[in-house]
């Protein structure tokens, strides 16, 4: 007796599990990671598993932004130039004798400002945001090229430099810890708050949100600002990193973040993700990432095969859009 209730126990819970939107990118995970051990152990050796979450990290104090707008049937192309303006401007700060808890603000601001200009241009003009993100991520690259002229920013002050040095118990860079805090602040605003509800209605339907005296203006203004927030704050952390500002950092950034994202479960058509999805989207980036370059795969082959998996991502997004609307007619027959 005993028994058969355990195993009504496991099947209730396996059900529950297979029912979760964030169940398939965990089993894929958890296979792929298996298969990649088995071909070199040290994956899974304690100093890659900590250059993973080092690496993750960066990526997925982006994500957080990113999902809110992917939601919200939006798109931010700009991050990976948002990304290295923040450093920049970050680098510049400190070499300039402020201090570097202010120039850290600055550069989050700047991000911040850049962000609530693409906002202000997609909610009044009523563009696309792929062609007005698409026009700020030149505009922004262009900026960087402009105040650098290609040169990197160095030699950037210790104090600045060994931030990302700080390890929580010896082992883990604060990045992780910061990342994952950003990452269940923002899990926390889009599940429990009022906000949250906004965003996914702004993507479910934008017609019946602007019924429902939501203010679609402000939370898309919001949504856009917070991201490139984030961006910039992320490539600062990231110039702690390297101990320099590069122009050329967040190249291709972007493309990284969306992947994430959609691999994690947040649909490209608006209206379904969860932080938690993308989280593990971005892990799961990663650690093809480092997988690859553990196996010695030219980095021309590993932007193929991210091209490759963004593409199958957004097939499985449009598969499961038709599976869900098929068993909402019979439902409702």
């Amino acid at each position: 007796m005993e028994s058969q209730g355990e195993k009504k126990r496991f099947g209730r819970l396996s059900q529950w599990f297979l029912r979760k939107q964030e169940s398939s990118v965990i089993l894929v995970l958890i296979l792929y990671c298996v298969i990649v051990t088995i071909v070199n152990p040290v994956f899974i050796s304690a100093n890659n598993v900590v250059n993973i979450l080092r690496s993750t990290g960066f990526t997925l104090i982006v994500v957080v932004g990113m999902t809110l707008v992917l939601i919200t049937a939006g798109l931010d192309l700009s991050v990976g130039s948002v990304f290295a303006m923040g450093s920049i401007v970050c680098g510049i700060c400190c070499t300039a004798g402020i201090s570097v808890w202010l120039s850290m603000l600055i550069g989050t601001g700047v991000g911040l400002l850049f962000g609530m200009t693409i906002g202000f241009t997609i909610v009044k003009t009523g563009i696309p945001p792929l062609m007005i993100t698409l026009g700020m991520q030149y505009i922004g690259r262009g900026m960087v090229s402009a105040i650098t002229k290609g040169v990197p920013v160095y030699p950037l002050p210790d104090g600045f430099t060994s931030l990302e040095k700080i390890s929580l118990f010896g082992i883990i860079p604060i990045i992780v810890p910061v990342s994952i805090l950003i990452a269940v602040a923002g899990h926390i605003v889009l599940s429990r708050t009022t906000f949250g509800r906004s965003v996914y209605a702004i993507g479910g339907n934008q017609e019946a949100a602007k019924i429902s005296g939501i203010n679609i203006d402000r939370t898309k203004m919001i949504v856009y600002s917070l991201t490139s927030a984030l961006a910039a704050f992320s490539g600062i952390m990231m110039a702690s990193r390297l101990g320099s500002a590069e122009p050329s950092t967040g190249t291709g950034f972007e493309m990284k973040v969306i992947c994430a994202c959609i691999i994690g479960g947040t649909s490209s058509f608006g209206g379904t993700g969860t932080v938690l999805g993308a989280a593990l989207g971005a892990v799961f980036m990663e650690v093809i990432t480092n997988s690859l370059t553990l196996m010695k795969i030219s980095v021309y082959w590993q932007n193929l095969f991210f091209g490759v998996i963004l593409i199958a991502a957004v097939l499985l997004d449009q598969y499961k859009r038709a599976l869900m609307m098929r068993q909402s007619v019979k439902v409702k027959e």
